[in-house]
């Protein structure tokens, strides 16, 4: 969105209407309504990815509501965050009807043919959730077994890539919480996802009996970034805005909050 073109439109239209132009409303990520100065951005999300981002009652939480907060406050933007689901987050972004998008995003060249992305703001790699009595302990040994993956994310190419595209094996959800749900009644033998995802599974939920199970042959490392329609101007702005809270210790203070441990900033600096 063009913020020139924005302001302009809402002049004339005010002036056909023939009435004075209040300031908008828009409901922030702390469930209060706050005024617009102009510069608030649409930002979709998937609410359904803890401790990323997920509702806590009707508030949106998690690591990435924080950092995407910082970053557009150090850009000079106010945030309208929405949970749109998964799948339509590709939809609003390329359609040009939201900004950004932030949801564990992992960038990768498919991707960037249809979107352009921020700099990395997250290291991340897959790995597999399983039983704690279960003898998978590789990518390799996926073979044969059922797997829960989320559709259309990183984790459904990285099984493809070990049992073959739409194989019979593979069982795809909306969304990690409901491949979680198939492992845990005995649909599925293991769950591929993010690591941060199912490390903070297994440690919520001890009486679950859950273990995790590393495998970096198997698996590449990935970088999350900010997801933008193609040509967007905010791009360069927002790559600014990481890099200072990089410099500044704000991304480091909220990634401790959530992860407990420190942040490895240099690889993401590296990757830029």
């Amino acid at each position: 969105m063009k913020k020139v073109s924005f302001l302009v439109f809402a002049m004339v239209a005010c002036l056909l209407l023939v009435t004075g132009c209040g300031k908008d409303k828009e409901v922030s990520t702390t469930g209060k309504e706050e005024e617009s100065n102009g510069k608030t951005l649409r930002i979709v999300t998937d609410a359904n990815y803890a401790p990323f981002e997920y509702l806590e009652g009707d508030k949106i939480v998690g690591f990435d509501v924080d950092f995407i907060n910082a970053v557009a406050k150090e850009a000079g933007y106010e945030v309208k965050l929405e949970s749109v689901g998964w799948d339509p987050i590709f939809v609003e972004i390329e359609g040009k009807r939201a900004d950004v998008a932030i949801s564990a995003i992992t960038v990768n060249d498919e991707r960037k043919q249809s979107y352009d992305f921020s700099v990395p703001y997250f290291l991340s790699t897959n790995k597999i959730l399983v039983p704690e009595d279960s003898d998978i302990k590789s990518g390799d040994e996926l073979k044969g077994n059922v797997i829960a993956v989320q559709t259309g994310t990183t984790g459904q190419e990285a099984v493809e890539k070990l049992l073959g595209k739409n194989h019979k094996d593979i069982k795809k959800f909306e969304n990690n919480n409901l491949a979680i749900q198939e492992l845990l009644k005995g649909g599925a033998s293991a769950v591929v996802a993010d690591n941060t995802v199912v490390e903070e599974y297994v440690k919520n939920n001890p009486d679950q009996k859950l273990k995790v199970v590393e495998d970096s042959k198997s698996f590449n490392e990935e970088f999350y970034g900010l997801m933008f329609p193609k040509g967007s101007e905010l791009k360069s702005e927002f790559d600014k805005a990481v890099n200072a809270i990089y410099e500044n210790g704000k991304y480091a203070e909220i990634y401790k909050e959530w992860f407990g441990t420190d942040p490895d900033i240099e690889t993401l600096k590296a990757q830029q």
